[in-house]
């Protein structure tokens, strides 16, 4: 994107907005009000680890995870609610409901033997008994499966696809797999233990199941049996919490509010997904302080079940009226900013990048320029990543809210530009234990985190100063330039009609 190379010339957001004079290549102190960057010094990596520990413990005491609907889940949001409330923010656990998936079958079954077959989210049930064909093993390369090309020289019409995970959504290779034929899809995890806890994204076309590295492997031994694949389920309604908190000072009707899912995948802890947002975003909370001088109240919220298709962020939004959803200027999002093999994501709020699902409301070009500009003065170079869907935002940006945030990559794939620019390893995952059992606490880039958290608190108290230039409203340093440049104009005005050579 145009500017985030080099350091941009004023950070709009501020009212002392100050044009900083260093390059991106010597860092700076970023402009913008007093409180941000002090709060940006006062929220460090060291202080987010103490949250990612508590999570470690808390998933280590209660099965191995803190997946919504468990023990680990709730004692992540007592966790939470307990040292904001003791920070003395006003603070609530409000419910929300929804429906769950409950297992009826999850197999492939060839030559006798069953393999598990979890199916993804999003994915189209298959009839009772399932459905039956061929065994079709896509070859294995860098990005198996993502081109029409991979699905050439054998036919796949009828059959079951043999999918190995990587190099690009999951979606992507069930739709070409699909256009080849295919009535049903089997991904196979590229890392060690079962796939779960994946998503089409949007509705599959056909069947789409994961299954673990190792019975991938068997599977794939067996090209050319007939293969059994069925998968079912039927739903039941549960109850779970968020956790939302605000500050006692600030407007209540130009709320700036920020969140990050607090629950992890049910194989795992979710240190870096979603422990590295919800323990950055904490440690903000807790030094920004329940009463802190800002002009806009802060909002911060930790969403429940979005690894079940974020379902807290949506029901939230959705709970409130339009004259509450008027109430809130701005939403930030922070899942996963700690990645191991990190990259340093900002959401492409003018779609600048030109992919994917366009640009956010106005204001959310705004919010990224913000981050941009931040990162800029300290100079790390950033690149725009796609609204996905993928994360809490996509509510508030479906009802108008503008939106951006921080992102250090998933299961996508680390390019060789990438890493010369950033570091760490081109042609494997921004992390590789994403949705796995070794997302703990040996999964996270400490400088990444480190950095991303000065990020998120000094756009996050900036905006508690001033949210002008994402409502829309000029800077109070351009609203004084034009008045003065309107005197001026009205002073020569009125000097040349008192001129003589006016009078006559």
């Amino acid at each position: 994107m145009s500017g985030r190379s080099k350091l941009a010339t004023v950070l709009a957001i501020s009212a002392l907005v100050a044009a900083p004079t260093a390059t991106a290549s010597a860092a700076t102190e970023p402009a913008g009000p007093a409180l941000a960057k002090k709060l940006a010094r006062k929220v460090t990596a060291e202080g987010a680890n103490r949250h990612l520990i508590a999570f470690q413990r808390i998933a280590d005491r209660n099965g191995g995870n803190r997946a919504a609907l468990t023990p680990g889940y709730d004692a992540s949001v007592d966790y939470v609610a307990g040292k904001l409330r003791d920070e003395g923010f006003i603070v609530s656990t409000p419910t929300f409901s929804y429906d769950i998936e409950v297992t009826d079958a999850e197999s492939a079954r060839v030559d006798g033997v069953n393999y598990q077959a979890l199916i993804l989210s999003e994915s189209p049930q298959t009839p009772a008994g399932g459905v039956t064909g061929p065994l079709r093993v896509v070859p294995e390369d860098a990005t198996t499966g993502c081109e029409a090309s991979d699905f050439a020289g054998q036919s796949f019409a009828g059959s079951v696809a043999l999918i190995r995970r990587g190099g690009c959504t999951f979606e992507q290779k069930h739709l070409n797999a699909f256009a080849a034929g295919a009535i049903a899809v089997l991904v196979s995890n590229n890392t060690a233990g079962p796939l779960t806890n994946v998503t089409l994204t949007n509705p599959g076309k056909i069947p789409t199941g994961g299954v673990s590295q190792a019975d991938g492997t068997a599977l794939a031994s067996k090209a050319g049996s007939a293969v059994t694949v069925d998968m079912r389920f039927h739903t039941e309604t549960r109850t779970e919490r968020n956790v939302v908190a605000q500050t006692r000072t600030g407007r209540a009707d130009n709320v700036v509010m920020a969140g990050a899912h607090l629950d992890s995948v049910e194989v795992g802890a979710g240190i870096n997904d979603n422990g590295t947002g919800s323990a950055a975003l904490l440690e903000t909370a807790l030094q920004l302080g329940s009463r802190p001088k800002v002009d806009n109240a802060v909002r911060f919220a930790w969403w429940g079940a979005e690894e079940r298709g974020l379902i807290g962020s949506t029901e939230y939004v959705r709970s409130l009226s339009f004259e509450q959803q008027l109430d809130i200027a701005l939403y930030l999002n922070f899942d996963m900013v700690g990645s191991p093999n990190a990259a340093y994501f900002i959401y492409d709020g003018d779609n600048s990048d030109g992919v994917g699902a366009g640009a956010g409301p106005f204001g959310s070009a705004q919010i990224e320029k913000a981050f941009a500009d931040y990162f800029a003065a300290k100079g790390i170079p950033t690149e725009g990543t796609d609204f996905s869907g993928r994360s809490d935002y996509g509510e508030f940006i479906a009802q108008g809210i503008p939106a951006g945030g921080l992102f250090t990559g998933a299961e996508g794939v680390k390019t060789a530009a990438q890493a010369a620019k950033w570091g760490g390893t081109a042609g494997i995952a921004y992390d590789p234990c994403y949705h796995s059992a070794c997302d703990n606490l040996g999964n996270v880039d400490r400088t990444a985190l480190g950095r991303n958290a000065g990020a998120i608190a000094f756009v996050t108290a900036a905006y508690g100063v001033s949210t002008e230039d994402v409502n829309g409203v000029p800077p109070r340093t351009k609203r004084a330039d034009a008045r003065s440049a309107a005197k001026m104009s009205l002073s020569a005005h009125d000097d040349h009609a008192h001129s003589p050579a006016a009078v006559a």
